[in-house]
């Protein structure tokens, strides 16, 4: 008798092959038949009329920190993910020397926007170099698996110190870092991450890294080479044609590695994606493997009196109600005497002693009515060009901060504005279809466990399923099949973890049942459950019947069953 079967679904297997009606037999970690007359189990689940899945193997998330404190990795786990790469960016907490903490916090509060209070208060530091995190995390009990990555800011701040922003970087300073990178791989990392984009800074400036030459680039990278495992992971500008593509060659042909880089259409103008796509389709086809990272909806700010950032943040007024919640606020600014003097006033951004490349950002964003949308509730990520503010308050000859205020304080303060930041160029999310559907792209970009306060697309996954498999009407969809395979045998086998990703035996047992037509994704709302009291933006979800990692159900119905099978994995080994 087997330990589970799950009985009676349609089986999406993870490899692209068409659905098929079958049971699943599961005998500890591993699935051990799939078929028709797989025998019976000492518990089963009844999946008639549902579909059967792998769990979701998630390779763009943040949870460096969060991995310490929460057993579970919400809100990723509560979407079916049933495996995490953390460290992306650039940004992490190993290797660190004493006394370097607190910049490394600062780093992924001003990159990933999870505040320095809530990674103080919830990290034990227990560690310095980098194996002894990945011990550190290893020895932690958790619902599903995770995999780390070397990040670059922490390398340059253990060699560099003082100097890390520095571009000028020595050939024994590279050699080092060269070896920590080596020494994390062979402990058990996953790969190594660095930011190239003028977006990611703190309180110190851009982050350290952003304009390494390619030099450093190619020094730290051959340590991936030298290990013989491991993923080159890079957040940066590349929406185009783009210099890095020449040492992003050189890196492929000299170690044999992989490397991903996030990838999107530029807004204004827009830039020649396809064009892109198609020099990556080349290199692949010489044996070069560049992947490009992409998301499947517009990555955007939320815009809200619940989170971090708003349209009249920075305004006086609305200063002076910072204290008061979400609820409270939206009953002030509804008082006609408050919403008129707020609205007669300037933001603040911009405003003398605060010039700079990052406050122009700002301005631009907080001002760019012609790019923002009422989320509502359910979520819209693909709103109508004339459902703009600027273009509602042109129909109706009102101001567009009148309309985004209105949006504001809807549903007691808990709206939402959308501000897609790219891959809306044309006003769909036609090009995302096409990155999606390119067979030289991954997944990517969901960001779990960070931007606790602006942005909510942990819920990417499940977003697959609902609206590009099955609920798209302004374009065409995309195939169930395909949707799947993207985000399990396609992100696994990125980072090379072929012992998962595909329901057949022999395989990790990590699967999905979904209750297909009644997957559900909430709108976000904000709750105040991280350490120190810290807030986070999150998005519930209804219709997983049953998410199993390991051969154990960790959830059903939506709720925790309290089992914490969930491994770390190290290097490029089956976990």
């Amino acid at each position: 008798m087997h330990d589970l079967v799950i009985r009676g679904g349609t089986l999406i297997d993870g490899t692209g092959s068409p659905r098929r009606d079958a049971d699943l037999a599961i005998e500890g970690r591993t699935i051990v038949a799939v078929g028709s007359d797989v025998g019976a189990g000492r518990r089963e689940i009844d999946a008639t009329g549902q579909l059967v899945t792998p769990g979701w193997v998630d390779v763009h998330t943040h949870y460096d920190g969060q991995v310490t404190w929460d057993p579970y990795l919400s809100p990723s786990s509560w979407h079916g993910v049933t495996t995490v790469v953390m460290g992306n960016c650039g940004v992490g907490f190993a290797p660190v020397r004493p006394g370097q903490e607190k910049f490394l916090m600062e780093l992924m509060e001003g990159v990933e926007d999870i505040p320095e209070s809530v990674l103080s208060e919830g990290m034990p530091w227990n560690w310095e170099s980098f194996a002894e995190y990945l011990d550190v995390v290893d020895d932690l009990d958790r619902a599903i698996d995770v995999a780390a990555q070397v990040p670059h800011c922490a390398l340059r701040a253990y060699v560099m110190g003082e100097r890390a922003h520095e571009t000028e970087v020595s050939d024994d300073e590279i050699a080092q870092m060269r070896e920590l990178t080596r020494e994390a791989l062979e402990a058990g990392a996953v790969g190594f991450s660095t930011s190239r984009t003028i977006l990611h800074s703190s309180k110190h400036g851009l982050v350290p890294g952003t304009w390494s030459t390619s030099a450093e680039m190619l020094g730290i990278g051959g340590a991936l080479g030298e290990a013989g495992h491991g993923v080159f992971e890079m957040l940066n500008d590349q929406m185009g044609d783009d210099p890095d593509l020449g040492w992003m060659r050189e890196f492929c042909e000299k170690t044999g590695r992989k490397l991903t880089f996030t990838f999107a259409q530029r807004d204004a103008p827009a830039t020649p994606y396809l064009k892109t796509l198609a020099e990556m389709s080349d290199l692949q086809d010489q044996g070069l493997e560049i992947w490009p990272q992409v998301a499947c909806r517009a990555p955007g700010i939320l815009f809200g009196l619940q989170g971090s950032l708003n349209p009249f943040r920075l305004h006086p007024t609305f200063l002076k109600l910072g204290a008061l919640s979400a609820e409270e606020m939206a009953r002030e600014l509804r008082k006609p005497e408050v919403r008129a003097q707020l609205l007669s006033e300037k933001s603040l951004v911009g405003a003398a002693g605060s010039a700079g490349a990052s406050q122009e950002v700002l301005k631009m964003l907080l001002e760019s009515w012609d790019r923002m949308y009422r989320l509502g509730d359910p979520p819209d990520y693909e709103p109508l060009p004339e459902s703009s503010a600027a273009a509602i308050a042109s129909r109706e000859g009102r101001r567009p901060e009148e309309v985004v205020l209105d949006w504001l304080v809807e549903d007691d303060g808990r709206g939402f504005v959308y501000r897609p930041l790219g891959n809306y160029a044309d006003g769909n999310l036609d090009a995302v279809r096409n990155m999606l559907t390119h067979p030289q792209t991954v997944i990517g970009l969901s960001d779990g466990g960070a931007h606790c306060g602006l942005i909510c697309d942990a819920s990417m996954p499940t977003y697959l399923l609902t609206y590009w498999a099955r609920d798209r009407k302004r374009g065409e969809g995309i195939e169930l099949e395909e949707v799947v395979r993207k985000q399990t045998s396609g992100t696994a086998r990125l980072y090379g973890f072929d012992d998962r990703g595909v329901l057949a035996p022999g395989m990790k047992a990590d699967v999905n049942v979904i209750d297909w037509e009644r997957l559900h994704i909430h709108a976000p709302e904000q709750r105040h459950d991280l350490p120190a009291g810290g807030s986070r933006l999150v998005q519930r979800v209804d219709g997983y019947t049953a998410t199993v990692c390991a051969g154990e159900v960790i959830f059903e119905n939506g709720e925790a069953t309290g089992a914490l099978p969930g491994k770390l994995i190290r290097g490029g080994a089956k976990a």
